[in-house]
């Protein structure tokens, strides 16, 4: 196929018209790099667990572990620039004297994709943010997000969304909640996703932790995309 083959291939595939398409791009290697409608996160169920399934039950050690692990993301991250950052025990809400601790998580995954400049800039797709973490009783607030997006520098913040749920503890309920968020009209310079969430464990009789699946950063071309 020529150079304006596959332009039009993506073009139609993607419901691009209107938008622009420099002809000095590699449409053929920006078509099979597939930067839409797929997950661009690597790992995005690093316990191996599905928003399909229900969490499975806590399950108490047969001898207390000493003190929670430390997670350590896995997954093939090529070309992307990861970090775990390690923060320190949060006893905030904890009453004095109680023998638990909680840890929250963050993990920063930068991204970059074949999107080529002019598209986001000028026709800005949707960029959809998807994430769900176990629902538990262990504290108010067990979970955050923080969505940034991120100029060519990956510090300038162009637009950002937090979300900080409060857990309802009347009553056990364990099931996956979903948290989302959709960047729309999010002006131009976008370059990066800053994506990080923490999610707050405990350890008393036993570590106690919150976990995530189905974390998800996907780029769509329009509203009327499917």
């Amino acid at each position: 196929m020529s150079a304006a083959e596959w332009k039009k291939k993506c073009e139609e595939e993607w419901s691009l018209q209107g938008a622009p398409m420099p002809d000095g791009l590699d449409w053929k290697s920006v078509y099979e790099a597939k930067p839409f409608g797929r997950n661009l996160l690597k790992n995005p169920a690093p316990y191996g667990l599905s928003k399909d399934v229900p969490p499975p039950e806590p399950e108490l050690p047969a001898v207390p572990d000493r003190g929670p692990p430390r997670f350590q993301p896995d997954g093939d991250f090529t070309g992307w620039t990861t970090n775990t950052e390690v923060l320190p025990y949060d006893t905030s809400g904890i009453p004095k004297g109680v023998a638990v601790c909680a840890l929250p998580l963050s993990i920063t995954l930068v991204c970059a994709e074949r999107l080529w400049d002019e598209l986001l800039d000028e026709f800005q797709p949707e960029i959809a943010i998807q994430d769900w973490y176990e629902e538990s009783q262990l504290h108010d607030s067990i979970y955050q997000l923080h969505v940034k997006l991120l100029g060519a520098d990956k510090n300038t913040v162009i637009s950002e969304h937090t979300v900080n749920p409060t857990e309802q503890r009347q009553a056990y309920s364990h099931k996956w909640k979903e948290v989302s968020h959709v960047f729309s009209g999010y002006g131009p310079g976008v370059r990066y996703v800053h994506f990080l969430h923490r999610l707050k464990n405990s350890f008393l009789n036993g570590f106690h932790n919150t976990r995530f699946t189905g974390s998800a950063v996907i780029v769509r071309p329009s509203k009327s995309s499917p």
